[in-house]
């Protein structure tokens, strides 16, 4: 399948880090909690984890995966997604047996905690919203978001903080357009990748929850050079390497840097193309080979999350349209407020893309309401 050699992938979704490591002719070893047919497609070998989108990636019997993952392989090492933000320690037993490609557990846990992130930001002068530790005062004005939380659903007006699991940290209500950069670092320098623009898909009880994004995202050339250079300072703060992404607010000329993600995330698919492999260019800057800049890609994309909103007790669309992603495997239950998957869209436009987007995600709920009421 491929000549660059094999590879271990763990996430919560592996789907669009095993297809760009397959674009990039590597062998992907894929371990994650969906199991979907792309994934399955994609993998050269995959088991399914044990847990759940709540509790997260067990650690019980993550070395055990692996292991039986690896058999008659000789892996190159692994390279972990969205998941492991609250539990550093993972990380460090998988270096422990593998080579880790990407950031070292002790870069993740100083990154996801707030009090030493806020420091570092406070050190390069990167402006970033209010934080607190302790309950404020008063919680007017105020979010609360977990340590180590991850897509947005952890988030959430800090008056009803106590429905919030895990560590529980502070940050000031800040107004702006949420705007992500994804980058590739050798430990100094960063290649930003391009910025997009995000969007919730908000419900009752998760107000933020993540509902999609559109690349390029409306900046000017002055604001995205601003944002650039907080990439880097932070990049040379820390030593990032690979893939990973900075979330911010932009209001106008103004920015606050809400969070690094140091790992490849959520917009991996829409600054992918069908000439490169996002995942070798991750791999080869963790080993300090910074791929040369390339040019902007044609087409705006846009990606919307499908979340089910009612409980589904067996999926059964087989005929999927080319644009829908993560694609659940026929039979499978979901319960309500769960993905059933991704829907992409391009346009020349990115509002335009946005819209055609949003436009599908809301076809695919109607399917799945009437094929399986």
């Amino acid at each position: 399948m491929g000549n660059e050699g094999a590879v271990l992938i763990v996430a919560l979704s592996g789907r669009a880090l095993a297809a760009s490591a397959r674009r990039g002719r590597y062998v992907p070893l894929v371990a994650d909690m969906f199991g979907d047919v792309d994934t399955l497609n994609a993998a050269h070998r995959h088991v399914r984890l044990a847990g759940g989108l709540a509790s997260g990636i067990e650690e019980r019997d993550l070395i055990d995966v692996l292991q039986i993952l690896s058999e008659g392989q000789e892996p190159i090492g692994v390279v972990y997604g969205t998941g492991f933000e609250d539990r550093p320690q993972l990380l460090q037993r998988m270096a422990e047996r593998w080579r880790l490609l990407g950031n070292g557990a002790d870069v993740v846990a100083k990154l996801k905690n707030p009090k030493i992130f806020t420091s570092i930001c406070s050190d390069f002068g990167i402006p970033t919203p209010e934080t607190s530790l302790p309950e404020p005062a008063s919680r007017n004005g105020w979010l609360a978001k977990r340590q180590g939380g991850a897509g947005g659903a952890h988030i959430r007006p800090a008056d009803k903080s106590a429905d919030a699991r895990g560590a529980i940290y502070y940050q000031r209500r800040v107004s702006g357009a949420p705007i992500s950069a994804c980058f590739l670092a050798d430990g100094q320098r960063a290649h930003v990748l391009g910025f997009s623009a995000q969007w919730a898909s908000p419900t009752a009880r998760q107000p933020y929850r993540y509902g999609g994004a559109v690349r390029p995202a409306p900046l000017a050339s002055t604001t995205a050079d601003k944002l650039t250079a907080a990439v880097e300072q932070i990049v040379a703060a820390m030593s990032l390497i690979g893939l990973n992404s900075a979330d911010f607010l932009v209001e106008g000329e103004r920015f606050w840097l809400l969070e690094v993600n140091p790992r490849p995330g959520a917009t991996l698919d829409i600054f992918e193309t069908e000439d490169t492999s996002l995942f070798a260019q991750h791999v080869a800057a963790c080993s300090g080979q910074l791929a040369a800049a390339s040019g902007r890609a044609a087409n705006a994309k846009a990606a919307s999350i499908v979340y089910a909103d009612e409980d589904i007790a067996s999926v059964s669309v087989s005929d999927w349209p080319d644009w829908v992603a993560d694609l659940p495997v026929a039979g499978s239950a979901i319960k309500a407020g769960d993905p059933v998957c991704t829907v992409y869209a391009c346009d020349l436009a990115a509002e335009t893309a946005r819209e055609l987007a949003e436009k599908r995600r809301r076809a695919v709920l109607s399917w799945t309401r009437a094929r399986n009421s």
